[in-house]
Parts: C-alpha cells; structure tokens; sequence
C-alpha cells in the first residue's frame, strides 16, 4: 500500500462544532500547520497502527498453525533431528 501517490481524493466529514474546536485546539497545541495536516497525520498514523497490529495477529496465528501442524503430524525424526538430541545428551551428560 503505497500512501505518498500524487493522486489525491477527497474525504468529507461531519463534525459537531464540539468536535472541530477540539480538533483545532489540539492541532494548534500540538504545532500542526493546519486542521487538514493535523486530521490527515493522525488518521494516517492510527490507520498504519491498527493495521500492523492486526497483521501482527494473523502472522502470530499462521504461525501458531504451522507450529501445531508441525507437532502433531510430524514424521519420524530426521537424521540431523536424531544427531541433535545425540549431542545434546551428551553434553548434558558432561555437565553433571
């Protein structure tokens, strides 16, 4: 998703005076040049926050699949596997 094109659009909404003079005041308060810049980066930082964080779940949840998926139809051992664990108890045999 590429955010920084040419192509612009436009994007209406509605707010109650409440909301604009809050949003103006923030944006002023916080050194925005305009309420346009202020909205836009703020929606734009919060859109690319939800989003990492829901890719973040759905990658953890492919993970967890590939994970259980290896556990319980894993085939026997393979030799390299086999080699490991020879290794392994023997340096934990050494180690006592």
């Amino acid at each position: 998703m590429d955010i920084t094109t040419k192509e612009q659009t436009r994007f209406d909404a509605r707010l109650s005076k409440e909301q604009k003079q809050l949003f103006e005041k923030a944006a002023y308060l916080g050194g925005y040049r305009s309420l346009t810049d202020f909205v836009m980066l703020t929606v734009q930082e919060k859109a690319m926050e939800i989003i990492k964080a829901k890719e973040q779940i759905i990658a953890s949840e492919k993970d967890s699949r590939i994970f259980f998926d290896a556990v319980t139809q894993s085939s026997k051992p393979s030799k390299t596997l086999q080699d490991a664990l020879n290794d392994y108890n023997t340096f934990i045999s050494y180690s006592k």
